[in-house]
């Protein structure tokens, strides 16, 4: 390095000194001129030159075979690593299917793992159904130790031939000697005979028919009577008809139907359903009252007219007074009113008729709207019954869970109950409550009609009276 940065200081002066020969102008000011000395041998310097520039071709020269070397070898390794890259690649590529296969089947098998869990437990299933249901058969047959200990195959064989045992069996009639309860609970020896697990029948001195189950595999006699059919079925003839109880099993007690009375089903709705009920037979009370005060105010309008017509045509108000007294009733009283003031002009006159009937009004209007809010009540307290019922419903539910539907019955009756009642205690009691209004309202209008009527008389008879005189 040092001898080419000295051949590069020569080159520079050489070229420096060439430069300021030709352009024969210093470039800086003059300096003194140095002492003279003797002149350096022009060859040395161009040899020097020569011998450098030899040298650095021959560096180049050099530089130039390593670069090539260099970028040959560059080149075989980037083919390598290529061809090395393309083979990892594959690999992976290889390896990631493989991989997938794998997961595939892995996948499989966790399937095929799991179908055969769920089988197995399908299967303990119904072996265990199996065994509750031919159990309550009374077959014990897979109770025993070698059933357990078969494979499921094996066991699966036992299950469906046993059944098919106890099918045939079930499927044809049993006769054999046993006791039975009678009605009134007192137990009785005899004969009973079984049409396979669904229906039985019992005869005996005491009392023959149809058997329902009583609990632990024992029977009752059913409240239908079914003497002739137990009687013919034990003589070994088919009767026709024949009158038979079905059950579903014979281990599990059934209690007779329930008798619906009306008191009892009042008694489901609970203290709600029984203030529902009795307002209800209020209700009743005062449309029946108000329909007897309605039907006496309304009923002697026309007499009473035609008693007083009579009179005011003779132009005897006394006794047209008289006649309107004999009658009882708001429109009566409303006439006679009317009769007392015929003298006084026509606008006094109609304002006392107001009067009058506005003063019937709270008669006629009795009862009304006690009758109306009634009707609005009941359904409320229908639907607070139902609120309640909900609440027990639920709070059983909390407390047993809904295995047994009924302990939950309370709740629902008394839900149901008393919307039934409350609705049916406000449709009838609206509904007469408006038609009673209506008929109050046209006992007013047919009052204040007979009481301008009658003004209407008596100011005709005044004025034929006058035409007469006249």
């Amino acid at each position: 390095m040092n001898r080419l940065s000295t051949a590069g200081l020569l080159v520079s002066l050489l070229f420096a000194g060439v430069a300021g020969a030709q352009d024969g102008v210093p470039t800086t000011a003059p300096a003194p001129e140095p002492p003279a000395a003797a002149p350096a041998p022009q060859v040395a310097l161009e040899q020097a030159y020569k011998r450098e520039f030899a040298f650095l071709e021959a560096q180049k020269r050099e530089l130039t075979a390593r670069i090539e070397q260099t970028r040959t070898r560059f080149e075989a390794d980037r083919t390598r690593l290529e061809a090395e890259i393309g083979r990892l690649e594959a690999g992976a590529l290889a390896a990631k299917s493989e991989a997938e296969s794998l997961s595939d089947q892995l996948l499989l098998i966790e399937q095929r793992e799991q179908s055969l869990i769920e089988n197995t437990e399908l299967l303990d299933v119904t072996f265990e159904q199996a065994r509750a249901t031919l159990g309550g058969f009374g077959i014990t047959a897979l109770d025993d130790q070698q059933f357990q200990a078969a494979d499921p195959s094996q066991r699966l064989d036992t299950v469906f031939d046993t059944a098919l045992a106890a099918l045939t069996d079930f499927g044809r009639l049993r006769s054999e000697a046993g006791v039975f309860y009678l009605a009134d609970g007192s137990e009785v020896r005899g004969t009973i005979i079984r049409f396979g697990n669904i229906a039985a029948f019992g005869v005996s001195k005491d009392g023959s028919g149809a058997l329902a189950p009583a609990g632990g595999g024992r029977f009752r006699l059913w409240a239908a009577p079914a003497a002739a059919s137990a009687e013919a079925l034990a003589a070994g003839t088919l009767p026709s008809p024949m009158q038979v109880y079905l059950f579903e099993n014979a281990n599990a007690a059934v209690s007779d139907p329930e008798v619906k009375t009306l008191w009892g089903e009042i008694a489901k709705g609970g203290l709600i359903g029984y203030i529902i009920v009795a307002l209800g037979l209020l209700a009743l009370g005062l449309v029946l009252a108000r329909s007897v005060f309605l039907k006496n105010a309304g009923a002697a309008i026309a007499p009473i007219i035609d008693g007083v017509a009579r009179e005011l045509g003779a132009g005897r108000t006394d006794n047209a007074i008289a006649a309107a007294k004999r009658f009882k009733g708001s429109a009566a009283r409303v006439v006679t009113a009317a009769l007392r003031n015929i003298d006084r002009d026509r606008e006094h006159l109609e304002d006392i008729v107001s009067e009058s009937i506005l003063h019937e009004s709270s008669h006629l209007s009795r009862f009304g709207t006690f009758i109306l809010m009634i009707a609005a009540v009941a359904p409320l307290l229908g639907l607070l019954g139902t609120v309640t019922g909900m609440i027990q419903t639920f709070d059983v539910i909390t407390e047993f869970g809904t295995s047994d539907p009924k302990l939950l019955s309370g709740g629902i009756a008394t839900a149901l109950v008393t919307t039934q009642l409350g609705l049916m205690v406000a449709i009838p009691v609206l509904l007469l409550g408006n038609l009673l209004n209506g008929w109050a309202e046209r006992i007013k209008d047919d009052m204040e009609k007979a009481a301008l009527k009658v003004v209407n008389l008596y100011q005709d008879a005044q004025l034929a009276a006058a035409r007469r005189s006249a």
